[in-house]
C-alpha cells in the first residue's frame, strides 16, 4: 500500500527539514515555494541535509517542487505549513488550503509559538486543523509537538500521531493551545533567566552557558524536570522552591538587556557579537559540534 501523499508549505529551512523526513520514510512529497530564488536551491540543500545526517540519497527523488499552491496540496493525504511567523501570513496559507486541499487533508501548521486557534479562528473545517511544532533542525531532533485547538477534532489528532510515529518521530499530544506549546515556554523561561543574571552581573554570557552544560544540561536527555524534582523529593523541591522563586526574574515582556543588545546592532552570530563575540572560526565550531551531537544521538535512538 502507497504511503500518503505529503504536501509542505514553504521551501526554507523548516519546509525542506520536514519534506526531508516524510521522504526519507517513503512519502511522496509536494514542496511548494513560491519565491523563485528559494525553490531553486531546495533539491540542493535536500541532498546536502540527506548526506550530514547520513540518509539514503534516493529519497530526494520523492520530493517535487513547485511555485503552484493548488498543485501541491491537490492529492495530498496531510499539508504542513512552514512560512514566516506572521499571522497574516498563515491565515492567508490556510485559507488557500482549504480552497485547494481534498476536503479529508489534514492541515497543519508549523508555528513554533503561535496558537492554533489564532490561525484557524473563522475559517471553514477548522476541525482538520491541527499544529505540528518541528524543532530545528527537522531531520535529527525527535519531538513533534501536536497541538489541538478548541476545534481540533480527536480523530485529527489520533492520525496525525500515527503517522509521525510511523516516520520515526516522537510526537506529544499538546491539549492546551497556549503560546510557545510545552517546550519552547520552558526553553524561554530558561532564556529569560539567563539574560537576566548576565544583566545582573551575576556571571559573563560563556560562564553561565559552561555552567548549564556541564550540570543540568547534561542530566536532561534521560532526566526531565519533573523526573528530577520526583527523584530528589516534592518536599525538598518546595523547600528550595521557597528560597528560589521569590528570587526569579519577573520581567513581563522582553528583557530590557536583550533590546539594547539588538538596538546596538548585536544580533549574535549574524553580526559577529551577541552577548559575547563570535569568530568566523568559533561559529563554524559551534555548528559543526551540534550537528556531530544530533546525528549521534540520532543513531543511537535508532538502534534502541
Amino acid at each position: 500500500m502507497a504511503e500518503p501523499r505529503i504536501a509542505v508549505i514553504g521551501g526554507g529551512l523548516m519546509g525542506v527539514g520536514i519534506a526531508q523526513v516524510f521522504a526519507s520514510a517513503g512519502h511522496e512529497v509536494a514542496v511548494h515555494e513560491p519565491f523563485d530564488q528559494v525553490r531553486a536551491t531546495v533539491a540542493e540543500r535536500l541532498r546536502a541535509d540527506l548526506e550530514l545526517a547520513g540518509g539514503d540519497p534516493a529519497a530526494a527523488a520523492r520530493v517535487t517542487v513547485t511555485a503552484d499552491i493548488a498543485e501541491a496540496v491537490a492529492s495530498a493525504a496531510f499539508v504542513t505549513e512552514a512560512a514566516p511567523e506572521r499571522i497574516e501570513i498563515k491565515r492567508a496559507i490556510f485559507a488557500g488550503l482549504i480552497a485547494h486541499a481534498p476536503r479529508n487533508a489534514i492541515l497543519a501548521s508549523n508555528s513554533s509559538v503561535m496558537p492554533i486557534g489564532s490561525i484557524a479562528a473563522g475559517l471553514d473545517t477548522a476541525d482538520r486543523i491541527v499544529g505540528t511544532h518541528w524543532w530545528n533542525p527537522a531531520p535529527l531532533i525527535p519531538l513533534v509537538e501536536v497541538i489541538q485547538g478548541s476545534h481540533t477534532s480527536d480523530e485529527t489528532v489520533t492520525i496525525t500521531m500515527a503517522l509521525l510515529e510511523s516516520i520515526g518521530k516522537a510526537p506529544a499530544h499538546v491539549r492546551k493551545d497556549v503560546p510557545g506549546f510545552v517546550a519552547n515556554r520552558l526553553q524561554h523561561a530558561l532564556w529569560r533567566e539567563a539574560i537576566a543574571m548576565v544583566a545582573d552581573g551575576v556571571c559573563d554570557a560563556r560562564t553561565l552557558d559552561h555552567c548549564v552544560k556541564n550540570s543540568f544540561g547534561m542530566r536532561l536527555p534521560v532526566l526531565g524536570p519533573l523526573e528530577n524534582a520526583d527523584l530528589v523529593g516534592l518536599d525538598l523541591t518546595l523547600d528550595i522552591h521557597r528560597t528560589i522563586i521569590p528570587e526569579l526574574d519577573r520581567s513581563a515582556g522582553p528583557h530590557p538587556h536583550l533590546a539594547a543588545l539588538v538596538a546596538a546592532g548585536r544580533l549574535g552570530f549574524k553580526s559577529g557579537e551577541g552577548f559575547r563575540p563570535w569568530t568566523d572560526a568559533e561559529k563554524a565550531e559551534l555548528r559543526a559540534d551540534l550537528a556531530a551531537h544530533l546525528v549521534k544521538a540520532q543513531r543511537e535512538r535508532a538502534a534502541k
